[in-house]
């Protein structure tokens, strides 16, 4: 007998068996998803470690084992403090931050400072569970190989301005103010913060002397720092010194019209300048300033506007290059012979990964500022829904099947259940939509969607979709996995310009063996495989791996968000499932869904979510109203007229109030009694909650029932601090208001002595 039938017959209560299963379900999946995770990372060169969200640790890789000691250590924290001193804190604040972005797939990075070297430290938030990547940059060469080699002096530094490497030319030709190791930036820079380009005043063993400062950022977020001397600049207007040759960093040296006299090996690389070509004026290197870059260069070399880095993008690359030039003087006296003149020394930083994010920031931007205006919009017409579903369902109370208006009143209700439907959609979309679990079977749910596909697809592309005859259902959100299918086609679609053919399929599959796949293990059991396959172009082997990544998109500027096929993947990770794709260049794309088919034998039973759909008014067999006094508060005039309308037919007493200050001003008038609060939760002034706190310090056995267009889980923590409190979404029909009163007033019936 296996362990979960055992414990079925030791628990024997329906209700317990019910809360344990879910429960040892969830803990077999999390010890899947653990195993997976190690088999992932068991071979990875760098320290990888996993714990949950409270640091507690769960696994080790074997290079963590051999570069940190980890025996006896439960604890993130514990494990590396024998190489971080301030392991404790660093830790602390990376959970702290991961609490506040719960979901956030993308990981955290941090490079610190050790005795010998640095760290650098990669968090990855997965759920259920939180990988530390530890790369010791010592032990990578990181550290001790820096600025081997060059004749002037080289830092690495962290974020926070810590020295994390210095190459020999640096130990010889600099000195700490006080003597000491250096340490920070601060220790030998006088004038901080750091200008790239600039002149700083910088410590050596001969006194204070000016350096120009070269930085160049690495995508780790540290940088790496060169101090040039007058001796490094280039010796005259055509030569360079072999330092400022081979230099990491993308230095140009500009006249002052503008003329590009040198540019280094970094710079012709960056700035795709042939080797031994012209190099011309900067302005026919660069583009984007906004105003002639000539103007602009005369501006810095005359100080008449302050130096700052200007972003602009390469002319001569055929992909999107873009750069962050910051321009330093030269003063003459320090010029390269034969110039006659102040010059300008340029310092380029790639900044094209820089300008990527700011766009997918932008975008991001825009994204939530269409879902905020698609939640409001949404609230507002579920309002307006209520009003007309409420008033239908009134009107079919007084003509039955028989009656000539009957079939038109139908309509009208039927087409506000469709629009009800797509304000659900729109709340989704904004998450503001209460997204809950339940039993779905494939086969109606694309049967539900297929009129909506196929206007999706449009004219050009055929759409086919086939099913398993033997299919099983799935526990899903019904809405969340529409929105998966919806956005899979519509990609399908934009991979066929020409037309052709999408086909769904839905298929049962039993795994007899875990199938490990593109570093997920799925683990064995029966599957519902739900595939999505086009005719289109097909992707890319290096692409197929970003594709899930947020923001990342291989349409047109304007053509897509990035963020569909990542949504995809975050709501197939939620259901519990996993997804795969599979494709060649001009071959087409295969999309497919592995979701654990739900088996009502052997599951516990799953609750149905209320409908946000409107449903005709179920015959009266709800009790009538005793004449229970009820204070209606809801500020938009139709929605409280179908309610107060509704009760009172049901023989109620109702008092309406617009607002939560006319709802408290008449609960302070003498021999003011109220059976029953019902009030909208969004109001201009106080909203439902506020007003309602403040009733209940002198009424505390009120019961409460609240109103929203949008859903309970929006209200979850507010509302569940109020006693005796109940939630409808709006729209509601008649039968789903009556229910939800009667039942309010049954409990306080039964509350009450």
């Amino acid at each position: 007998m296996s362990p979960l039938w055992s414990v079925a017959l030791i628990c024997g209560a329906g209700g317990l068996l019910a809360a344990l299963i879910p429960a040892l379900w969830a803990q077999s999946r999390r010890d899947a998803d653990l195993r997976a995770l190690a088999k992932v990372y068991h071979g990875d060169v760098d320290a990888v470690l996993i714990t949950d969200s409270r640091g507690k640790l769960e696994h080790a890789n074997p290079s963590a084992h051999t570069m940190l000691r980890l025996q006896g250590c439960d604890r993130i924290d514990l494990a590396l403090a024998q190489r971080l001193p301030n392991a404790a804190a660093v830790v602390a604040r990376h959970l702290a931050q991961l609490d506040q972005d719960l979901g956030a797939q993308i990981p955290a990075r941090e490079v610190l400072r050790l005795s010998k070297g640095g760290l650098r430290l990669a968090l990855h938030n997965t759920g259920d569970f939180v990988i530390w990547r530890i790369e010791f940059m010592e032990a990578r060469g990181e550290i001790s190989g820096f600025g081997a080699g060059l004749g002037l002096p080289a830092l690495l530094l962290s974020a926070e301005d810590e020295v994390l490497a210095i190459n020999d030319a640096a130990i010889a030709r600099l000195m700490a103010r006080d003597g000491k190791k250096i340490e920070r930036l601060a220790d030998i820079v006088d004038d901080l913060p750091l200008k790239s380009g600039q002149t700083h005043r910088v410590h050596s063993p001969r006194g204070v002397v000016d350096m120009r400062a070269a930085l160049a950022a690495r995508v780790d977020g540290t940088r790496e720092l060169f101090l040039l001397g007058p001796d490094h600049l280039p010796r005259n207007s055509t030569g360079l010194s072999e330092v400022f040759d081979a230099l990491p960093a993308a230095l140009l040296h500009v006249a002052g019209d503008g003329q590009v006299l040198v540019a280094n090996r970094a710079a012709q690389r960056l700035l795709a300048i042939e080797a031994g070509g012209d190099l011309g004026p900067l302005g026919n290197l660069v583009e984007g300033l906004g105003r002639p870059v000539r103007d602009w260069v005369a501006d810095v070399l005359a100080e008449r506007v302050p130096n700052r880095p200007e972003m602009v993008r390469v002319r001569n690359r055929d992909d999107d290059c873009f750069v962050q030039i910051t321009l330093g003087r030269v003063v003459a006296e320090n010029a390269p012979a034969g110039l006659g003149g102040d010059t300008l020394l340029a310092v380029l930083h790639d900044a094209t990964e820089l300008k990527q994010l700011e766009a997918q920031f932008v975008q991001s931007q825009k994204m939530q500022a269409i879902g905020e205006l698609a939640g409001g919009v949404a609230h507002d017409f579920n309002n307006v829904l209520t009003a007309i579903s409420g008033h239908t369902d009134l009107l079919l109370l007084r003509h039955d099947q028989g009656d000539p208006d009957f079939s038109d009143i139908e309509q009208i209700r039927q087409n506000t259940n469709r629009a009800t439907a797509l304000v659900g959609q729109l709340l989704a979309f904004s998450r503001k939509q209460s997204l809950a679990p339940e039993v779905v079977d494939l086969r109606d749910c694309l049967s539900d969607l297929g009129h909506l596909l196929n206007r999706l697809v449009g004219e050009t592309v055929r759409l086919r979709i086939a099913h398993d005859p033997a299919l099983m259902p799935i526990q899903a959100d019904r809405r969340q996995f529409e929105q998966v299918v919806m956005n899979l086609v519509v990609n399908a679609r934009d991979a066929m310009p020409e037309g052709g053919e999408i086909t769904v399929e839905t298929k049962m599959v039993t795994l007899d063996a875990p199938l490990a796949r593109d570093r997920a293990l799925v683990p064995e059991g029966r599957y519902v495989t739900l595939q999505v396959r086009d005719q289109g172009t097909g992707i890319a082997p290096d692409k197929r791996d970003k594709i899930f990544e947020p923001f990342y998109t291989t349409k047109g500027v304007g053509k897509g968000t990035g963020l569909g096929l990542s949504m995809v993947y975050g709501i197939i990770k939620q259901t519990g499932g996993y997804i795969f794709v599979d494709s060649e260049l001009g071959q087409g794309a295969t999309f497919t869904i592995y979701c654990p088919a739900y088996d009502p034998a052997a599951a516990p039973p799953v609750d149905t979510p209320n409908a946000a759909t409107p449903q005709a008014p179920a015959p009266a067999k709800q009790s009538k109203g005793r004449g229970e006094k009820i204070l209606l508060v809801e500020d938009e005039p139709p929605v409280r007229a179908f309610a107060a309308r509704a009760l009172r037919l049901r023989g109620y007493e109702v008092e309406e109030a617009e607002s939560a200050e006319a709802a408290l001003e008449k609960l302070r008038a003498p021999n003011c009694e109220v059976d029953l609060f019902i009030s909208d939760v969004v109001m201009p002034g106080r909203d439902g909650p506020s007003w309602v706190r403040e009733a209940l310090e002198t009424r505390p056995q009120t019961p409460v029932v609240f109103m929203s267009g949008y859903a309970e889980d929006v209200y979850q923590k507010t509302l569940g601090e109020i006693p005796n409190s109940a939630f409808l979404q709006k729209p509601f029909a008649l039968a789903d208001l009556l229910a939800k009163v009667e039942h309010q007033l049954q409990t306080r019936a039964e509350r009450l002595p």
